[in-house]
């Protein structure tokens, strides 16, 4: 069971190859969103020269003026406490280091609007898609009872979000209205793995 303490916020860790996009964004919304109750950070595998600034754009259209950090790698944050570690690409997920203190992990990955070719219009609109669907899950994440969960079922449900808004997307919700394990969800629903 995660215990959250009147002295700190929980810490989250937003893992992704170039720390350039999504976990740019996650951090950033994290941080809006959470007010105070989490503490959001970001770094990747392989960070990129620079963030790009259609992250920072879409970061403004969702209400949020980005103070970020340039690009960092995930090697400068090994030795911090977290208490959960969420990657949002496939190959952050597959090079996640083990960090100490044992955190709560779930992948929620996700289509790079980096990689998206073609106008700036749509390289926008990719960007504005990946924002919403990552406040999305943020949202769904901040509406769990963290503080009363059990550490088996709190990755469940963390990696259940991703599921829940896997459709492609950013405004999908889970059919039944509920994550599995949430009350009136199926005792039989599978959470993904």
């Amino acid at each position: 069971m995660i215990t959250e303490s009147p002295r700190r916020p929980l810490r989250v860790l937003f893992l992704c190859t170039g720390n350039s996009a999504r976990s740019q964004i996650a951090e950033a919304l994290m941080n809006a969103k959470a007010r105070g109750r989490f503490e959001a950070e970001s770094a990747g595998s392989h960070p990129a020269a620079r963030v790009n600034p259609f992250a920072i754009e879409a970061l403004r259209q969702a209400g949020i003026e980005w103070s970020g950090h340039a690009p960092r790698n995930v090697d400068g944050l090994v030795g911090q406490q977290w208490d959960f570690v969420i990657t949002v690409c496939d190959r952050a997920k597959e090079s996640c280091p083990i960090l100490p203190g044992h955190p709560v992990h779930a992948h929620w990955g996700m289509e790079d609007p980096a990689e998206v070719e073609g106008t700036d219009a749509e390289k926008r609109q990719a960007f504005l898609v990946a924002c919403q669907l990552i406040a999305r899950r943020i949202d769904l994440m901040l509406a769990l009872p963290i503080e009363k969960l059990e550490r088996f079922a709190l990755e469940q449900r963390l990696r259940a979000i991703a599921g829940a808004t896997d459709s492609g997307s950013a405004t999908s919700q889970p059919t039944s209205g509920n994550l599995p394990g949430e009350a009136g969800a199926s005792a039989n629903t599978p959470a993904p793995a």
